[in-house]
C-alpha cells in the first residue's frame, strides 16, 4: 500500500491571503510582514527606510535611529549557503562619523547609539546580504545639542 502525503506549504509563487501576512489583522505588523513561500524570480529590490533619530532623545545625548527593510528579513544568517534562503535575508552594516570600521547589526531593532560629543554626526546604514554585500544604504545627519554644564 502506497501513501501519499501532501506538502501543508503553498506552491512556489502561490498567492498568500492577506490573513496569513497580517494585512487582514489591521495591526502595526501588517506593512512589515513577507509571504511565508515565494519564487526568487518574483521576490522585488531590497530596500531600507530610515527616519531621522527620536529628538526627544537626541537633546539627551542618546541616538534611536528606527528603520525598516522592505522584502529582506533581518536576521543573523551569514555565509553564502543564506543566498538561496526565502523569504530573503540579510543585516545592517553601521558606520558613525565616516569611520574606517563599522559594526554588524542582525537584531532588526532600533538603532541605539551613546556617547557621540555635541554636535553635527553622520550614521551610515547599510542594508547587506549574507555575503555582506550591500544591496542598499541610507545616511542619516542628525546634531546633538550642547548640554549645559552640570548634567
Amino acid at each position: 500500500m502506497t501513501t501519499t502525503r501532501k506538502s501543508a506549504l503553498p506552491a512556489a509563487g502561490a498567492v498568500i491571503p492577506p490573513a496569513v501576512t497580517g494585512a487582514a489583522r489591521g495591526d502595526d505588523r501588517a506593512g512589515f510582514d513577507l509571504p511565508a513561500i515565494s519564487s526568487p524570480a518574483s521576490q522585488e529590490a531590497a530596500r531600507l527606510i530610515v527616519v531621522p533619530p527620536l529628538p526627544e532623545a537626541l537633546a539627551r545625548g542618546l541616538v534611536v535611529i528606527q528603520y525598516r527593510a522592505d522584502n529582506l528579513r533581518i536576521v543573523p544568517v551569514f555565509g553564502p549557503g543564506a543566498l538561496g534562503v526565502i523569504p530573503r535575508v540579510g543585516h545592517l552594516h553601521v558606520t558613525v562619523d565616516d569611520a574606517p570600521w563599522h559594526w554588524v547589526d542582525a537584531s532588526g531593532e532600533p538603532l541605539i547609539i551613546q556617547g557621540l560629543t555635541p554636535g553635527p554626526h553622520r550614521v551610515l546604514i547599510e542594508l547587506a546580504d549574507p555575503t555582506h554585500h550591500v544591496v542598499d544604504s541610507k545616511t542619516v545627519s542628525f546634531e546633538i545639542p550642547q548640554r549645559p554644564s552640570g548634567h
